[in-house]
């Protein structure tokens, strides 16, 4: 088999593929019900190996770095459920899965809290140029304070801009609250006005919501809408004292217009958990001063990765084992279709 699985033999059970390493948790809720084969390792499992393994497996627990297409669902006739470790499932054909009648869970809701408060350390860290100080202290070179030393940007008083006010967006907004911060947002749809009360927040047209605001953090969905959604023209709309922040979808901002705005000091800074071609960078961007970059770090707390390692697991669960409607389905119709009569 290769000592890159690690195998869980059982008797005559569904077999499911892991395709990373997952926390415990998962593991042994998944335990008493499947035959898990399981690539246990910090790397994307090879593609071909991928098609390989999943041949005969019935349920597929992945990551955003498996690309679950056409292709892939051709390799495993006998798929019946693909659960992602993620509330996004941009990396999996919705509507082929739908006709081949493979249920699709994610794990909604459970790390809303988590990336807000990931997004306000981005935000800060760039503002107060934390990183830079960080490397000045550990490189020698404070010799003593200076009053014009590393000086950034205050956030308190500021007018905040959430690309996308859906729960992450609402979770950044009532944090922004606590800093005295103007709220715009843009959506594709208007609030409620209870909610905009809530968050003491106002719908502005995207163009304005650029124009107007010192820091924008994106939240949107990748869609075909909203690829490069902040792109050069948008750059040229934003103050040049003006903060990006991005722990959304990395191809929501066009990554060399994004390296070209901050060496032009069109805008001021920039922080990102996500990229366009994750891993990999835009070429130039890590030699930038005016940038925070983490390793897509959004949702990374051992509660609740273990959380969502639970929430993943549980989806494979109800569909193969306890023969149930999911709790969350990225395609509910065919739950409806396979459950309906149970």
């Amino acid at each position: 088999m290769g000592s890159y699985m690690i195998l869980y033999p059982t008797m005559v059970r569904p077999k499911i593929l892991i395709t990373r390493r997952v926390p415990d948790e998962a593991l042994k809720l998944l335990a008493p019900h499947f035959e898990i084969e399981h690539y246990n390792k910090s790397t994307a499992i090879p593609r071909r190996l991928l098609l390989s393994k999943i041949r005969d497996k019935e349920g597929m627990l992945c990551i955003l770095t498996e690309k679950v297409d056409r292709r892939l669902l051709q390799a495993a006739p006998r798929l019946k459920a693909v659960s992602t470790y993620s509330v996004g499932f941009d990396h999996i054909d919705i509507a082929a899965c739908s006709e081949k009648r493979i249920v699709v869970t994610n794990t909604p809701g459970v790390l809303t809290e988590t990336t807000a408060d990931f997004t306000w350390a981005l935000l800060l860290a760039c503002a107060r140029r934390v990183v830079e100080g960080d490397r000045f202290m550990r490189g020698g070179k404070y010799k003593g304070w200076d009053p014009m030393m590393i000086l950034g940007s205050d956030v308190h008083g500021k007018t905040l801009g959430v690309v996308g006010l859906g729960r992450i967006g609402q979770a950044v907004a009532r944090r922004a609250m606590g800093f005295g911060m103007k709220v715009l947002y843009y959506d594709a749809q208007m609030i409620f006005p209870e909610v905009e009360r809530q968050f003491g927040a106002q719908y502005c047209e995207f163009q304005e919501l650029l124009r107007q605001s010192d820091f924008i953090t994106v939240h949107v969905v990748l869609d075909a809408a909203t690829h490069h959604m902040i792109d050069e023209k948008a750059f040229a709309l934003m103050k040049r004292s003006a903060y990006l922040i991005n722990a959304a979808r990395g191809p929501i901002v066009d990554e060399k217009a994004l390296v070209k705005a901050l060496r032009g000091q069109r805008i001021r800074g920039a922080a990102l958990d996500v990229y366009e071609f994750e891993p990999k960078m835009a070429q130039g961007l890590s030699q930038l001063a005016n940038v925070v970059l983490a390793p897509h770090l959004a949702s990374a707390s051992l509660e609740t990765r273990a959380k969502m390692g639970v929430m993943a697991a549980e989806g494979l669960v109800d569909v193969l084992a306890r023969r149930k409607t999911p709790a969350h389905a990225a395609n509910p119709e065919v739950c409806e279709e396979i459950f309906s009569r149970a």
